[in-house]
């Protein structure tokens, strides 16, 4: 049994002031680019960076001074190496949560919300002490939600807590055979196909359930099934846009087979870390069966 004492990783990302800080150099140089443009905005931003900055201190005084500790930010996140002891605490908005949701496994996660509480970053800066010691005890209220997968068939895979997107990175149209659970295909152009979960459910595919007549059942974010969707199907004497939606549930799998030259994978608008699938490569979304443990 180990005797190691548990161990906190601090996930953040930068604000949106410290990334103008990086780009600019100097508080002056941030002024000035923002003074002809949106002079109110500098107020705002540096606002919420000192609500973000103030929030990371509260969570690190938090921390039990004899626990082990590690810190992430949001763009070290695929090479971090997560225990499998380890709780996350993730300070910053909802996006945050699900952006190092798909890089763990059966981790718990704390959202901390530097403002207010939101959907997943659901704690308040100054509860992470007692919600920490309740997670260790065993008597924290943890729901599991559900995750959507991309597998490659060379093995690659991505996660994503609200949805993967497959389709062409620029702006060209997406060219691929597409193949339901029950046998039916159909070759389409597209602008892309997004699988997403109960959680991305109030999302982006939100957004695309109003767009199709017949639209599917949006599942809930711990309901076993998914929803994907077709986003833009061309009609052409070689491609269909019957196929544009639907359910899947578990055991089932959505199949793309490759007709572009290569379309990327993606997830959760991370669409810097994506993967590759090049012509005749098939791509297969379905549940993962990982889940998020989302410490509420």
């Amino acid at each position: 049994m180990s005797t190691l004492e548990p161990r906190v990783v601090v996930v953040t990302r930068r604000s949106a002031y410290r990334e103008l800080l990086d780009r600019h150099g100097t508080p002056g140089a941030v002024a000035f680019f923002l003074r002809d443009r949106d002079p109110d905005e500098l107020d705002v931003l540096r606002s919420r960076h000192d609500a973000w900055a103030a929030a990371l201190d509260t969570v690190q005084a938090a921390l039990p001074r004899s626990w082990r500790t590690g810190r992430a930010d949001r763009e070290e996140l695929a090479a971090f190496p997560f225990g499998d002891g380890d709780i996350v605490v993730a300070v910053g908005p909802d996006g945050l949560v699900a952006n190092v949701a798909k890089y763990l496994d059966g981790q718990p996660v704390i959202g901390v919300d530097p403002q207010e509480p939101a959907v997943l970053a659901r704690h308040r800066p100054e509860d992470v002490a007692a919600v920490l010691r309740a997670v260790v005890a065993g008597t924290a209220a943890v729901q599991d939600r559900q995750m959507v997968v991309a597998e490659l068939d060379d093995g690659q895979h991505m996660r994503g807590l609200n949805e993967v997107f497959v389709g062409d990175r620029g702006h060209q149209s997406a060219r691929y055979l597409l193949r339901l659970p029950d046998g039916r295909g159909e070759p389409q152009s597209s602008s892309g196909v997004v699988v997403g979960t109960g959680t991305g459910a109030t999302g982006w595919c939100a957004s695309l359930v109003r767009g199709v007549a017949a639209p599917p059942r949006l599942p809930d974010p711990a309901e076993q099934a998914l929803c994907w969707f077709v986003r833009e199907a061309w009609p052409s004497p070689t491609t269909g846009a019957e196929l544009v939606a639907g359910r899947l549930e578990q055991g089932e799998r959505l199949e793309l087979t490759v007709g572009s030259d290569s379309l990327v994978v993606f997830s959760d608008g991370g669409e810097a870390d994506r993967l590759t699938a090049v012509r005749g490569q098939r791509v297969t979304i379905g549940l993962d069966e990982q889940r998020l443990r989302l410490v509420g």
